[in-house]
């Protein structure tokens, strides 16, 4: 949930108007909403670079795997799936809260890809190097403000 809708929510419950310190955090998200909007531009200016290095990265570290099959289809479908994560993890960013990835990038996916033969750990490995190459493309600051999105992806997938 983002700070905004917390912030309302809390108070809604509580059937009070915001707090001066409410106000203040809202203000702060709003200021820095310039710089997530710059990361997630970003990431998604480069989503194709970053599905396609990742994808070669994860395939040389793990050559027999079903996304580097013969069959284009699933391939596609595979790419497809990282860049829908990429683009989860900048929605995150954009809302400065993981509540994105979780609901709409977890649920059910350990399920989904298990119904469809996708090894786990395979895409847990593929995450980490769509991470590794996404980062590479940030100065540090921006990074640090960036990974903790993907190891969130990382995690959901790990440990659900």
């Amino acid at each position: 949930m983002s700070i905004v809708t917390q912030c309302i929510a809390n108070a809604d419950r509580e059937a009070r108007y915001l707090s001066v310190g409410e106000l203040s955090t809202i203000r702060t998200f709003f200021e820095e909403g310039r710089h997530r909007l710059r990361i997630a531009a970003i990431l998604t200016n480069n989503e194709q670079q970053i599905v396609h290095k990742g994808s070669q990265l994860f395939w040389q570290r793990c050559p027999v795997t079903p996304s580097n099959s013969d069959d284009p289809t699933f391939q596609a479908s595979c790419l497809r799936d990282q860049a829908w994560y990429v683009r989860l993890v900048t929605y995150a960013i954009v809302v400065g809260d993981v509540e994105p990835i979780q609901t709409i990038g977890l649920y059910g996916a350990q399920a989904m890809y298990n119904s469809l033969g996708v090894p786990l750990k395979n895409l847990v490995d593929c995450m980490r190097c769509l991470k590794e190459v996404a980062l590479e493309m940030l100065t540090l600051e921006d990074a640090a403000e960036v990974a903790p999105y993907f190891d969130c992806v990382i995690q959901g997938l790990t440990s659900r």
